[in-house]
């Protein structure tokens, strides 16, 4: 009797180790299906911010050794007017962008979301510009927009008006950037709000025509504030995108005329790595990177989080 309960406290026992075994694999399972995800985000977002700034403190110039000068960069780019002239750039077209961005998306998905002949197409034809390298994007906009080549000066002439300077006008040149990133990036936001809508249970809206509330009330008291997370997910990846824009901006206009369209990130790659200065550069990027979480957070703030009321 008293092996045969010894034998049943070992196989308690082991049981109870495989269950705890098993419970731990299962714990552990999912941090490694993310973790390739983590050591990539570690190694090239993580790894090189803290590497910038730790330059931003130096001289350094890509090739000599690092040279500690503590704020000097910090001081020189506070101090800077044209840094905040190229920033005024930059917000002036982020202005631009985002509400044309975050209107034409939201009222082209509400169209499309509807059961109306070819969808599917028109659906196609809004998305595609998205799958297109800005470089190839900018490059077509710049052949429409080519002051004395470009397509819409040939149909303007034509017609009887003047050609305008698209692109050597500085008014003129932010408008063709800001028409160009418009038409390249409004059918990526446009799926992101059709989710949203499709999200939304259409018993609220059964229930709202019963008690007889029109489309215009059905859509300030339904579809926004539950429209409100995809909402704050858009203007946080438009903000994000717009104090970025670099490649469509530099094959269409170069960042002119007389740096009209040079935004922050090319000023950045032009200190950082045709003039040398890393170091310089660096800071702008922190710099840069403060304003964006700043924003960010002031979203979240006024949106508290997306939750909705």
């Amino acid at each position: 009797m008293e092996s045969k309960s010894k034998a049943k406290q070992k196989n308690i026992v082991t049981k109870r180790f495989f269950f705890q075994k098993d419970k731990f694999r299962r714990k552990l399972a999912p941090y490694l299906f993310v973790l390739p995800n983590l050591i990539i985000f570690f190694t090239f977002i993580i790894v090189p911010a803290f590497v910038g700034l730790l330059y931003s403190f130096t001289d350094y110039d890509g090739l000599s050794d690092l040279n500690f000068i503590g704020i000097e960069n910090y001081i020189k780019v506070f101090t800077s007017a044209e840094y905040w002239r190229i920033f005024s750039n930059t917000f002036i077209y982020a202005f631009g962008v985002v509400p044309l961005i975050f209107i034409g998306a939201l009222g082209i998905a509400m169209l499309l979301i509807k059961e109306i002949k070819a969808k599917g197409l028109f659906r196609a034809i809004f998305y595609w510009p998205t799958m297109i390298s800005f470089i190839i994007v900018g490059l077509t906009w710049k052949w429409i927009f080519g002051d004395s080549f470009g397509v819409l000066n040939y149909m303007l002439e034509l017609l009887g008006f003047k050609a305008v300077n698209w692109l050597s006008d500085p008014t003129f040149a932010k408008i063709s950037v800001i028409v160009g990133t418009v038409w390249a990036r409004i059918g990526f936001f446009m799926v992101i709000f059709m989710a949203g809508l499709q999200s939304i249970p259409t018993s609220y809206y059964e229930a709202a025509q019963i008690d007889g509330a029109s489309k215009n009330k059905m859509f300030w008291n339904i579809t926004l504030p539950l429209l409100k997370p995809t909402s704050l997910l858009v203007l946080i990846l438009l903000l994000i995108e717009s104090f970025k824009a670099y490649p469509l901006i530099l094959a269409l206009t170069g960042g002119g005329p007389a740096k009209a369209t040079t935004f922050v990130v090319q000023y950045i790659y032009e200190y950082g790595f045709t003039k040398g200065e890393l170091g310089y550069a660096s800071a702008m990027s922190v710099v840069l990177f403060v304003v964006i979480a700043t924003f960010t957070i002031i979203q979240f703030k006024w949106t508290k989080g997306g939750a909705i009321d």
